[in-house]
């Protein structure tokens, strides 16, 4: 069954109004939501999430939208607003920075990286971090990240290269079906024309990062960012010596990690692990 949409507020809430703007756009317009996911190059289902408000309007959406309906900058004002309306978190400025760079390099210790995780180890990860939440909070959150995907899909995707600790493999984050669906989830994108993953295994000495999270992001202008998370910590790292640094460590994990089909085969390794771990079907 279909869950009924949320009432929108648009008079409260600029996405509540960016939606019900959204929806009275297209309708007008006599738009279907197919033709409309064509024109601005995002799929049907992301369309109606943010349409319904259940999905947040990431750029360059709001660009597109007022491209798609000759809307000036309404889309691309609310957002504005929208931004100021949330409660401000760390990352929501490797967030904004991520929308528009063309590349992407990332490690992880612990966890997939948000761009490739899949639904269900979102929520194990939301759930398991924060266990007050509640399962509307953890629905907002799972579609926030969500949206972020959607420029991987696009035709201009950016290129996205993804350093993994084996740990990352190892560790059964929502169980070994929800594991074994994401390592799946994970193979197609280990070496492709956009994408690149490698593992850095246990047999490997120390490299130089090891703790945390760590996101270089290449800007439109060719300039570095770079963001780094660690426990309850995470913060834009602005200092051009410490980005030098992290760009040249990050270099060094990649001649040291698996090569692309080395990481392949590994994933699929320890995925076969996880297959044995199911219990038989009934």
């Amino acid at each position: 069954m279909t869950p009924t949409p949320r009432e929108l507020k648009p008079v409260e809430s600029a996405r509540d109004l960016f939606s019900s703007e959204l929806r009275r756009l297209r309708l007008g317009a006599g738009m279907s939501l197919d033709a409309l996911a064509d024109i601005v190059n995002y799929s049907k289902s992301h369309v109606h999430g943010v349409e319904v408000g259940d999905r947040v309007p990431l750029p360059p959406l709001p660009e597109k939208l007022d491209a798609a309906f000759g809307s000036g900058k309404l889309f691309a004002g609310l957002w504005v607003v929208i931004k100021r309306e949330r409660v401000p978190k760390r990352f929501d400025r490797c967030l904004e920075l991520e929308a528009t760079a063309t590349r992407i390099q990332e490690y992880g210790a612990s966890v997939i990286p948000g761009l490739l995780q899949t639904e269900a180890y979102m929520r194990a990860l939301f759930t398991a971090a924060h266990p007050e939440f509640s399962m509307k909070e953890v629905d907002r959150l799972t579609a926030e990240r969500l949206s972020r995907q959607e420029r991987l899909k696009s035709d201009n995707p950016p290129d996205l290269w993804a350093i993994l600790d084996e740990a990352v493999l190892r560790r059964t984050t929502g169980g070994p079906v929800v594991m074994r669906e994401q390592l799946e989830a994970l193979l197609p994108y280990v070496d492709t024309t956009h994408t690149t993953v490698q593992i850095m295994p246990f047999s490997h000495y120390g490299y130089p990062i090891m703790n945390g999270t760590v996101i270089l992001l290449t800007l439109p202008d060719g300039s570095t960012a770079l963001y780094e998370e660690g426990g309850e910590t995470g913060e834009m790292i602005e200092d051009r010596l410490i980005i030098a640094r992290r760009i040249r460590g990050y270099d060094r994990m990649k001649a040291h990690a698996l090569s692309a089909g080395a990481s392949a085969r590994y994933i699929e390794a320890v995925l076969e692990d996880y297959r044995q771990c199911e219990p038989p079907p009934s």
